[in-house]
Formats: C-alpha cells, sequence, structure tokens
C-alpha cells in the first residue's frame, strides 16, 4: 500500500535573489568551548523542497508478513553549488556546510515518519544530479563522513550505508538499497524502495535521499550470510 503522509511535499524556498550559502563561517557558531556548531538552516543552504513518501506492505503472495514493515524515503532538493566548476574544483568547503544540514533535515524527517529511529531496522542514501552536474557533485552530498557518518549517529546505526547515485532529468526514478542499520550480514533486510521527485533535480539541482525500513522484506526465508555454508567455485566443481 502506498500512502502519502498528510502534508508530504514541505516546500522550503530560501529568500527572494539570495544565493545559498556555503561559507563555513557565515553558518556556524560557537560553542562554549570553542567548536564549531552548525546554525544554518535549510532555506539558507539552497534547500528547495523536501518530499516524504511512505509505504507499508500489508500483503505478498496473497498472505500478510509475519513482521509488516514500513518503508520511507526522505528527499532534498538543493541548489548544485557546484554547477559551472571544473572538474579539478574542490568540492570540500562546500560539502562541510550543506551536508550536515542535510543529514539532520532527512533524518528528522524519516525519525517522525517511521515512529523512532529505534524503530528503524534497515537504511539506504541516494543522490541524483541534474544535466549541468557532475556525478561527483552527486556523491559529494551524501559519500564523505559530514553526511554518511551523521546519518549513521541520528537513526542508530554502525553498518556502512549502502547507496546509489546517478545524473538525470527532472522526475526519473531512482531505486535506493537499504540493508540491517547495525547488523550489514543479516540478508532478511536487504531490500530496495523506489525514490521519485515529479520535477526534480532540475539541470542545476541535486536531490539528496535518506532511505530507511522499520523491518525485513515479506516472508524472507534465504538464509543469512553469518549461517550460510562455505561456498565457492572450487566446492561446486565450477573450475
Amino acid at each position: 500500500m502506498q500512502e502519502p503522509l498528510t502534508g508530504g511535499v514541505v516546500t522550503v524556498s530560501p529568500p527572494a535573489r539570495e544565493r545559498p550559502v556555503t561559507s563555513r563561517s557565515a553558518v556556524t557558531g560557537r560553542t562554549e568551548d570553542g567548536a564549531d556548531l552548525p546554525v544554518a538552516s535549510p532555506a539558507r543552504v539552497g534547500i528547495r523542497k523536501v518530499v516524504l513518501y511512505r509505504e507499508t506492505v500489508l500483503s505478498e503472495s496473497g498472505r500478510e508478513p509475519a513482521r509488516p514493515s514500513e518503508r520511507a524515503t526522505v528527499a532534498a532538493v538543493i541548489a548544485n553549488p557546484w554547477v559551472g566548476t571544473g572538474p579539478t574544483t574542490d568540492l570540500s568547503p562546500e560539502v562541510a556546510v550543506i551536508a550536515p544540514v542535510l543529514a539532520r533535515l532527512l533524518t528528522d524527517r524519516l525519525i517522525e515518519a517511521l515512529g523512532g529511529a529505534d524503530q528503524i531496522e534497515a537504511f539506504g542514501k541516494a543522490a541524483v544530479v541534474g544535466t549541468a552536474g557532475e556525478i561527483e557533485h552527486a556523491g559529494a552530498l551524501i559519500h564523505t563522513p559530514y553526511f554518511g557518518n551523521l546519518m549513521r549517529d541520528f537513526l542508530g546505526g554502525e553498518s556502512i550505508i549502502c547507496f546509489a547515485d546517478t545524473r538525470a532529468e527532472a522526475g526519473e526514478a531512482l531505486v535506493v538499497p537499504m540493508w540491517h542499520k547495525t547488523q550489514a550480514a543479516t540478508r532478511s533486510h536487504y531490500q530496495t524502495i523506489t525514490a521519485r521527485v515529479s520535477d526534480a533535480p532540475r539541470a542545476d539541482e541535486v536531490v539528496v535521499i535518506a532511505a530507511a525500513s522499520t523491518g525485513p522484506r515479506p516472508h524472507p526465508r534465504i538464509g543469512d550470510r553469518t549461517t550460510d555454508p562455505v561456498i565457492t567455485a572450487e566446492s561446486l566443481g565450477a573450475r
């Protein structure tokens, strides 16, 4: 069953005629001990809208799953700060400013949609860059500690977060893979969810996606990596 949340699409518009903030000094404050404290708002870093999608699997092959799971994606549509720059441009200054804001925003929405971080068992991440950008621009916003480590912390995970990234025109769907947030070898939680924003990414935008599930696939029964027998080409006589 596909179930959009009430008010599931939230548009956050940046101030008129104002460019997204990409300077660390402009978006961070200081704690009493002198540490950087992010204070940038989503609008200030160029986020145009946030789209939340949630689904509940009630039946598979005519039978209710033993553990019906809810799955969700949250997608942020953001202005690409690197459009027009060359392939040798250092992406790290903007990453350090923008990625933590995205990690906080997207995980907060996932936690709210799925009933708490303790309810989330699997997670994944993805990014889609518009046609005027590089594929590296998509990767930059999800593959560094400024996003991945924070997403893992906020959702109570330990596993490496599986991912997908691509370049596409507005409205293209992307399949986001997920696995267990603390036990990546748990095969029952290998699953996917499809994310799509109808009007994004525009050529000069990036869509950044966080995904999560509250349980396994319906009717999982193909074993587990921790209990599999040792299978090699030699053991099967395939050499």
